[in-house]
C-alpha cells in the first residue's frame, strides 16, 4: 500500500505511507486546520487525497506531472456506478464509489492543487473547474443592465448525480429500534437525530453548556461552525435528564454531554466509531436494519415539511447552507398524489 491515513501523536489525521508525495500531502492538511477547518473535514479531506495518491502510485504518475486527462482516468478509475463485489469490506476502496463520493474527492484534491499551486509546485491546477449550462450567464438587462455581461457560472460535478429524494423511516422501524436501547444514553442520542434533526456529529460534539433544559432547546455548532437553536421535543430531555442523573459519571469534567459508560475509555466522549457500532448492534438485535443516524435526520425534515413548515424556518432547523438542499424535503407522498388524483377524476366524472 502506497499510503494510508492514521491519527498522529496529536489527534490530528495524517498521512503515511512510501508515496513520494505524502509530505505535501500532509502540509495541505496542517493548512486547512490552520484555517480553522473542522477535524471532520481535514479527516475527509486526509481519506480522500489518500485515495488519489493510491491511484498515482498505480499508474506511476508524479504529483508535479498529473494533467486533466490524469483527472478523469482517476475518475474512471474509482468506478463511478460499479458496485462493488464484496460488500462486507469496510476500509477505502478504489472501486465501486457512489458518484456523489467521486464529486466530493474531486472537490477535495481540487483544493489540494490550488494549495500545490500556491506553495509553487504546480504551474496550474489540473482538476476541471465544472462548469453548468454556456458557461456564461446570459446579458442582464433591465435597470443593471449596464454592469456587464455576466460571470462564470461556478458549481457543477464531474461525475452525473441521480436527484434522491431523502430516505425516511417507518414508524414502526424507530419504535422497533428504540424499544432495543438498553440505556438513557443511547435513548437520548438517537432522540436528537429523530426530534431535533441532528446529525450524527452534532450530537457527539453537543456539550454541556449547550443544553437549556428549561426552554427545552439545544445550541448546535454544525458544519463550517455555523450556530442554531433547535427546540427539542420533551421525550428527549426526559431521556437526556435520567442519563445525567443515573448513568453519566459524577463530578466528571468531560465537556462534551455524552460520554462512554463502561470500559477503559469510561468519560470519554463518544466517538464517530463508538456510535456506529451502537447503531450496528442494535440495529441487529431489534431487527429495523433500515434505521441509521442520517435517516433518522431525514425523517425529522420530511415529518416537519408534510406538517407545512414555512422552508426559511426548515432551513434555519436543520442547519442547511443552501436552501437547495431544505427543498428536496418537500415532496408529495404517494398518498397524497393518488387522493388529489381521485378527487380531480371525482370532478371529471361528474354530473354533467
Amino acid at each position: 500500500m502506497a499510503v494510508a491515513v492514521q491519527v498522529g501523536s496529536g489527534g490530528n489525521h495524517e498521512l503515511v505511507g512510501d508515496w513520494p508525495g505524502g509530505d505535501l500531502g500532509n502540509q495541505f492538511l496542517a493548512h486547512l486546520r490552520a484555517r480553522a477547518f473542522s477535524s471532520a473535514t481535514v479527516r475527509a479531506y486526509a481519506y480522500d487525497v489518500a485515495n488519489l495518491a493510491r491511484f498515482l502510485h498505480e499508474h506511476r504518475i508524479g504529483l508535479a506531472a498529473v494533467v486533466p486527462v490524469d483527472v478523469f482516468a482517476w475518475v474512471d478509475w474509482q468506478g463511478a456506478g460499479k458496485p462493488t463485489t464484496n460488500q462486507t469490506v469496510i476500509r477505502l476502496q478504489a472501486r465501486g464509489a457512489a458518484p456523489a463520493t467521486i464529486n466530493r474527492r474531486v472537490a477535495a484534491v481540487r483544493a489540494f492543487f490550488e494549495f500545490l499551486v500556491m506553495s509553487g509546485i504546480c504551474e496550474s491546477n489540473p482538476v476541471p473547474a465544472p462548469r453548468r449550462g454556456q458557461g456564461l450567464r446570459p446579458t442582464s438587462r433591465g435597470m443593471l443592465g449596464h454592469l456587464g455581461p455576466g460571470r462564470a457560472r461556478g458549481g457543477g460535478r464531474l461525475v452525473r448525480e441521480q436527484r434522491r429524494l431523502p430516505e425516511s423511516l417507518d414508524l414502526a422501524d424507530v419504535q422497533a429500534f428504540l424499544s432495543g436501547l438498553r440505556t438513557h444514553r443511547d435513548r437520548a442520542m438517537v432522540l436528537a437525530m429523530l426530534l431535533g434533526g441532528l446529525r450524527s456529529a452534532e450530537v457527539r460534539g453537543l456539550l454541556l453548556t449547550d443544553v437549556d433544559q428549561g426552554r427545552r432547546r439545544l445550541r448546535v455548532i454544525g458544519k463550517g461552525g455555523r450556530e442554531r437553536a433547535v427546540p427539542v421535543d420533551g421525550a428527549f430531555f426526559a431521556e437526556l435528564a435520567a442519563y445525567l442523573r443515573h448513568e453519566r459519571p459524577p463530578r466528571l469534567g468531560t465537556p462534551e454531554c455524552f460520554v462512554v459508560l463502561r470500559g477503559p475509555t469510561t468519560g470519554a466522549p463518544v466517538t464517530e466509531a463508538g456510535l456506529r457500532s451502537l447503531f450496528r448492534r442494535h440495529r441487529n438485535t431489534s431487527g429495523a436494519i433500515r434505521v441509521r443516524p442520517h435517516r433518522l435526520r431525514h425523517t425529522y425534515g420530511t415529518e416537519l415539511a408534510a406538517a407545512g413548515i414555512d422552508l426559511l424556518a426548515l432551513r434555519e432547523l436543520m442547519g442547511h447552507a443552501s436552501p437547495e438542499t431544505t427543498s428536496r424535503y418537500v415532496h408529495l407522498s404517494v398518498e397524497h398524489l393518488a387522493a388529489e388524483y381521485a378527487a380531480a377524476r371525482a370532478t371529471l366524472a361528474g354530473p354533467r
